[in-house]
């Protein structure tokens, strides 16, 4: 095959730009932000008495919008006026910063390294939450994820904020989810509607479940019925 080879402009994000614009920021009034507004208010209302302030979002696999989801739900639960903390847990690959163009010099690593407290390494999100990424990558996640000093942590978090929302890894590449899952009031999970296979959904379910996780529901991204961006639908 021949022909001329098209020219490529590359531009760099700076750490005030998100890389991925969040769709509640970009489009408040549009079908996603509602259907986010709608998850919001499924999670605040559905328990009553006691409702999910802990929430784990994880996937079975990696690119099926859990990142997206977490950060865009974190920006509803502020809008409407809760005091809340999104977390990023997946100490291996971190994405939060990108989603919400923040640096990633110091985190939650730094934090339970005794380095910083919460309030000096949680940067300032849109809509007034707070974000918390992972700072440097560690040698052992999942021991980090296993320890006292981590439980301790979320604790603090705990009472400190509304809601905690957790960005956790796929379920399928590592045990850290199962692992977190122990510290969450809740579990979302997370599915693409193209691509994420029924017995996959399954299998992430059934992990969950074997370390007694309390699964809330799942989020659909992905679906055909909206038309105004890629991750389309949502159900709880």
């Amino acid at each position: 095959m021949t022909g001329a080879r098209s020219k490529r402009t590359s531009k760099k994000t700076s750490a005030q730009e998100p890389a991925h614009q969040l769709a509640t920021i970009e489009n408040p009034s549009g079908g996603v932000s509602e259907a986010y507004r709608t998850l919001r208010t499924n999670l605040l209302y559905s328990v009553v008495d006691r409702p999910p302030k802990v929430i784990l979002l994880t996937s079975h696999g990696p690119g099926e919008g859990k990142s997206t989801t977490c950060s865009n739900l974190g920006v509803v639960m502020a809008q409407a006026e809760k005091k809340v903390l999104v977390l990023d847990c997946d100490l291996r690959k971190p994405a939060l910063h990108r989603m919400f163009g923040l640096r990633n010099l110091r985190g939650a690593v730094n934090v339970l390294a005794g380095e910083y407290s919460l309030s000096e390494a949680a940067q300032d999100g849109p809509e007034g939450l707070k974000v918390l990424t992972v700072g440097p990558v560690p040698p052992n996640p999942a021991e980090l994820l296993s320890s006292e000093r981590f439980a301790e942590f979320i604790e603090q978090a705990r009472r400190e904020f509304d809601y905690v929302l957790l960005d956790a890894p796929p379920i399928a590449l590592v045990s850290d989810a199962s692992i977190l899952a122990s510290h969450a009031d809740g579990a979302l999970m997370v599915l693409d509607a193209q691509k994420t296979r029924k017995s996959s959904l399954r299998r992430a379910v059934h992990s969950l479940q074997t370390v007694g996780a309390n699964i809330l529901g799942t989020v659909m991204n992905n679906a055909e019925n909206l038309k105004d961006t890629y991750y389309s639908n949502y159900t709880y």
